[in-house]
């Protein structure tokens, strides 16, 4: 192993896959109350989390980013075998995430100065976090070193894009992200939001009537965008997410399957996610949408 990966729970890779690819997950906390937090993942799965927001009707629950000695604890055991660690955070405009990863690694070299830690800004979220941190592994998988490695992944980070829409505007309302006017009119009227995310940061892609139609809204600026910038996917990583219902992702995930058939999109080369409390906590219980990433090479 040339290097070792570590990464933030933002990144909503799955337990398995964590597993098989040997990488480390430092998780963020949730909080429902605003003063027990507990480990996203590790005290509360996120199905259970999604589960505690639907019971909780009027509870905004709140996350807290990990702390430098939970990083601490992450990087210290490879670094004592000499194994240099490349740690890849959530968009640190969102969070200190970053800036408690960058502290520990700093308090590290202190104690041990041939420590080699590198503490890199995602500029993702959530599938696309995970999408790059997947690139990451076959990189190291392949040989790379973690300074080819590092150079690689920021070549393609602002290659990301999502489409995705939530099922509740009071989460949204809440966080700020839309005013609480548009927010009681958006719900009478049952009107959906559709949100993108490029460049590290959050866009509006438009809104629509009913769920089901902000679903396939949400394919179809995926498809718009893909024609629009001449993408050719084969050359990108593509990925679906989701929150709670796993019933309504098993149709969306049909769905795609058959609009971008004709783009090569196929099961095998389909990222599936479930979004995590990072995002969550601002979306309430039903994001969905759709992200692609470009691949390395």
């Amino acid at each position: 192993m040339k290097f070792h990966i570590v990464s933030d729970s933002s990144c909503d890779l799955s337990d398995s896959y964590v597993a098989q690819s040997h990488i480390t997950i430092v998780p963020f906390y949730v909080s429902f109350d605003g003063e027990n937090y507990m480990r996203e993942r590790t005290d509360i799965p996120v199905r259970e989390f999604y589960q505690q927001m639907a019971e909780k009707k009027g509870i905004f629950p709140k996350t807290s980013m990990p702390s430098i000695g939970d990083y601490g604890e992450a990087f210290l055991p490879f670094v004592k075998q000499g194994i240099p660690v490349l740690c890849i955070c959530l968009n640190a405009a969102f969070s200190g995430s970053m800036q408690s990863a960058r502290t520990a690694a700093q308090e590290i070299r202190e104690m041990y100065p041939e420590a080699k830690i590198t503490v890199m800004d995602s500029r993702e979220a959530t599938g696309l976090q995970g999408l790059l941190v997947k690139e990451a592994v076959e990189l190291r998988d392949a040989g790379r070193t973690m300074e080819e490695a590092e150079e690689a992944l920021l070549s393609i980070r602002e290659t990301g894009r999502i489409f995705f829409t939530a099922n509740d505007l009071e989460y949204l309302q809440n966080g700020g992200r839309i005013g609480k006017a548009a927010a009681i009119a958006g719900s009478m009227l049952k009107v959906k939001p559709l949100i993108g995310y490029e460049h590290g940061e959050l866009v509006a892609d438009g809104i629509s009537r009913g769920r089901k139609k902000s679903l396939a809204k949400a394919i179809e600026n995926t498809k718009d965008y893909i024609r629009k910038n001449g993408i050719h996917l084969e050359e990108y990583r593509f990925a679906a997410g989701c929150g709670l219902d796993l019933q309504e992702f098993e149709e969306f995930r049909e769905l795609i399957l058959k609009e971008f058939a004709e783009y090569g999109i196929t099961e095998e080369k389909l990222d599936c996610f479930q979004i995590g409390a990072t995002i969550g906590v601002h979306t309430g219980p039903g994001p969905i949408g759709v992200g692609i990433l470009k691949r390395c090479g």
